[in-house]
């Protein structure tokens, strides 16, 4: 499982021209699945998203989590973060996973991540054509994967 964090002012997710869900200030999560994931790699990732202390405290220093400014955490699925593309340049996606697969761990992982925050989050729309408009507060990116736990 791979996610890209971005510490955002605000975030929203739009389909269709409607506005399917939208946050302050927070995370937001890009998150990709691989066929070998499971829950314990969901478990993972959302302790690492709650406890990760990328927002400033009184001193300008990077040592606040989303918890401590109670932020707010929006997920967007997003295949494309399995992307190959050793041969050629048209990008494969045979590492993504499957909807049997993906569906019910991006679930998984969004209902976790609400427990751990004790609030709802913002999510996308799994499948759909999403337009997702962001402020990057800083900019603040950081990729995890719970394959290579750095």
């Amino acid at each position: 499982m791979r996610i890209v964090i971005q510490r955002v002012a605000h975030a929203s997710v739009t389909i269709d021209d409607k506005t399917a869900s939208q946050i302050g200030k927070g995370l937001l999560i890009l998150l990709g699945i691989e066929n070998t994931d499971c829950q314990e790699d969901a478990d993972w990732l959302v302790k690492k998203v709650v406890g990760l202390r990328v927002f400033n405290d009184e001193n300008g220093v990077m040592n606040l989590s989303m918890m401590d400014i109670n932020g707010e955490a929006l997920v967007v699925s997003q295949f494309t973060l399995f992307a190959s593309y050793k041969k050629g340049n048209r990008p494969s996606w045979f590492r993504a996973a499957g909807h049997d697969i993906s569906i019910p761990l991006y679930e998984y992982f969004c209902t976790r991540l609400e427990q751990e925050m004790h609030k709802p989050i913002g999510r996308g729309v799994f499948g759909a054509d999403m337009k997702v408009q962001l402020l990057n507060d800083g900019p603040v990116t950081i990729i995890m994967d719970s394959k290579s736990k750095e």
